[in-house]
């Protein structure tokens, strides 16, 4: 029998989060290195998303885009990291049940925001190329509302029954989580009970969620192809190619890492490797984010200049 999250309490009441290290040294190194990536990233993003807001010449369907991109990539780290560096350097590495259940939930409702919100992206660039003089018809700022409050509302959505499926199982110990915070498919491989049931719940959640978008993604990309190849002149075609290389970077990162962890049986599950597959996907491409498209994109590059106080000529 599965048991209510209020039932699972009465078996294990906390977790312990073992994170990366337990010497005392090495987490001091650690935690200043994570600290400065966790800054980095904050305040990357969050420039981003200033730049966009103050630069008038920013206001348009594919840096609105960025800016939500910003946005959940801001909360994904923020979800993680922050707890992460209190238990580097504190005695106790322990989250309540009802912290991990919140924790899991935030985390993977950011995430899969950001699976679908991809795709939005990649449309945004399909109709950017394939129909340059009818772009800001089709994208609309209602559209553009649309698809951003949707994304949301799926990942928040799914996320709630991915974590709700996750935590009424009963954890009757052990309650050591051998990871640096509470993912889902590693703390799934505690309870004592047979998991094939939910591990097929989410299989078909991860298909819907990333194979998906994944192949929506391809698709818009495969059509993108075709009218660059179209384009009769070199620079034109570099420059529509340059215009998608960002978002191409950033999606493939994202993706390939996610889709491991959550795309696979807990007989595959390897404490280390995923911790640092998480890692990868959850701090590495939040900082990624933000370098790729402001070293790629000159609007971005000329909205911080003028910010500063130069002059730019548009």
């Amino acid at each position: 029998m599965w048991m209510l999250p209020g039932q699972n309490q009465s078996w294990v009441s906390e977790f312990i989060l073992l994170g990366f290290s337990s010497d005392p040294t090495s987490n001091w190194i650690l935690f200043i290195a994570f600290l400065l990536l966790y800054l980095s990233s904050v305040l990357g993003n969050g420039l981003i998303v200033i730049l966009i807001c103050l630069d008038t010449h920013l206001h348009t369907p594919m840096y609105f885009f960025l800016c939500i991109l910003s946005l959940l990539d801001m909360g994904c780290v923020t979800t993680t990291v922050p707890q992460m560096l209190v238990h580097l350097l504190s005695h106790s590495q322990t989250i309540t049940f009802a912290g991990c259940w919140l924790q899991m939930y935030v985390f993977g409702a950011l995430g899969l925001t950001e699976c679908i919100f991809f795709v939005v992206m990649a449309y945004d660039r399909y109709v950017a190329i394939c129909y340059p003089l009818r772009y800001t018809v089709i994208l609309s700022w209602g559209l553009c509302t649309q698809l951003a409050v949707g994304t949301w509302i799926c990942g928040f959505f799914f996320s709630l029954i991915h974590t709700y499926l996750t935590m009424r199982l009963p954890y009757c110990g052990p309650n050591i989580v051998n990871h640096y915070f509470c993912e889902g498919p590693i703390v799934r491989s505690l309870a004592c009970l047979d998991t094939h049931l939910i591990e097929m719940v989410d299989l078909v959640i991860s298909v819907f969620m990333v194979v998906t978008p994944l192949s929506l993604i391809l698709a818009s990309y495969i059509r993108i192809a075709l009218a660059i190849l179209k384009i009769k002149s070199i620079q034109g075609r570099c420059k529509a190619f340059s215009s998608c290389a960002s978002h191409l970077t950033v999606v493939t990162f994202f993706y390939v890492p996610a889709t491991y962890i959550y795309m696979r049986p807990n007989s595959s599950y390897s404490p280390e490797r995923d911790k640092q597959i998480s890692l990868f996907y959850n701090v590495f491409t939040t900082l990624l984010n933000p370098v790729v498209y402001s070293l790629r994109n000159k609007d971005i590059k000329g909205a911080f200049l003028k910010v500063m106080g130069h002059r730019v000529a548009w």
